[in-house]
């Protein structure tokens, strides 16, 4: 199973976090491109990679709607080159990057058209575009493997269309093992019923918040901030919820209605105070490392291959958070490298 930490790019101490992130033993380093909250991911990326040797690399996630396909795929591609490999395109609906510059997240349909298109763009080949042949000419030089594409997905139909479109899909629902299970049989049930564009079988993969702590109401405190982001796509109007726990439905219900977007990652936003110890201990992987490494277990045997690390944020959390992160490097990632 691969790990992979979940940063926010900075300038500064960016070379410093993916350091020690490859030192600590995660297989990758993902970044967040919301180019209101931070700086930007590829330049951040790149700092990274300059600095490390075997560090995968990628944004988490970028949008369909700031950069067009051909900057997106011409980006990641060059942050192939700079990597020698290591670099991975991961790509949902947008959230914040969206709701920043007043705009929701693209349809689905659009979504798969632009996942599409950049399977064109970083294979290398041409489309029309009004008229023209718009193609990456300097990647037919550049000798460089093709970059996977990752998909986010909560919902059935992004779910679906990642199965058929996309080398990886990583589900944002959380922690619980039946939901984990839900979305797995989504990717199925789309591969029974369509043909795949891509050889291979998309590799699964899971967002999760996760704090390793022997007082689990400290560490849920400690990753309220990023379960309110995550749990609040299935409480965003029009999601499918049929997979949900009949418990943890009033709390979505609150989580779509009452997000607060200036509040947007804050552990005292009021959003996030509706979330009780009990949903929020569903909803990630908290507590001492033998009750997280058993729930990591289970969910690794129903098929997900690559975990994205969310942890308690260094700007809210400090010192707590590092330690966080270098507990679970030292107690939970070693139990699945046997």
């Amino acid at each position: 199973m691969e790990f992979w930490y979940f940063g926010v790019p900075s300038v500064t101490g960016i070379e410093a976090l993916a350091q020690k992130c490859e030192q600590l033993g995660f297989d990758g380093l993902t970044l967040t491109d919301s180019q209101n909250l931070s700086n930007e991911t590829y330049i951040a990326l790149t700092l990274a990679a300059r600095a490390t040797s075997s560090l995968m690399l990628g944004p988490g996630v970028t949008n369909p709607l700031t950069r067009h396909a051909a900057v997106t795929a011409s980006a990641i591609a060059t942050l192939q080159e700079v990597s020698e490999g290591r670099a991975i395109l991961g790509i949902g609906r947008g959230d914040s990057s969206l709701f920043n510059i007043g705009h929701k997240p693209v349809p689905p349909s659009t979504f798969q058209n632009y996942i599409e298109v950049l399977q064109v763009y970083l294979n290398g080949r041409s489309l029309d575009t009004n008229g023209y042949e718009s193609q990456l000419k300097w990647l037919n030089n550049a000798n460089i493997d093709k970059v996977p594409i990752d998909v986010a997905a909560t919902g059935p139909k992004i779910i679906g269309m990642g199965a058929i479109n996309a080398e990886r899909v990583s589900f944002a629902l959380g922690g619980d093992v039946d939901r984990i299970g839900w979305g797995i049989n989504q990717v199925k049930r789309s591969l029974v019923s369509n043909t795949r564009t891509i050889d291979a079988k998309p590799s699964l993969g899971v967002y999760l918040n996760i704090c390793v702590h022997d007082d689990v109401k400290r560490a849920a405190e400690l990753v309220r901030p990023g379960v309110g982001i995550f749990a609040h796509f299935t409480g965003m109007p029009g999601a499918n919820r049929e997979h949900v726990n009949q418990a943890d439905q009033s709390t979505f219900d609150k989580l779509g209605s009452g997000y607060d977007k200036a509040r947007h990652g804050k552990g005292d936003a009021a959003h996030a105070q509706e979330m009780s110890l009990e949903f929020i201990d569903r909803f990630s992987v908290i507590g001492p490392p033998e009750v997280c490494i058993k729930k990591l277990k289970d969910i690794r045997a129903l098929g997900i291959e690559r975990v994205s690390v969310i942890g308690p944020r260094p700007d809210q959390f400090g010192a707590e958070a590092e330690h966080a992160l270098e507990r679970f490097a030292s107690d939970v990632i070693p139990a699945f490298r046997s």
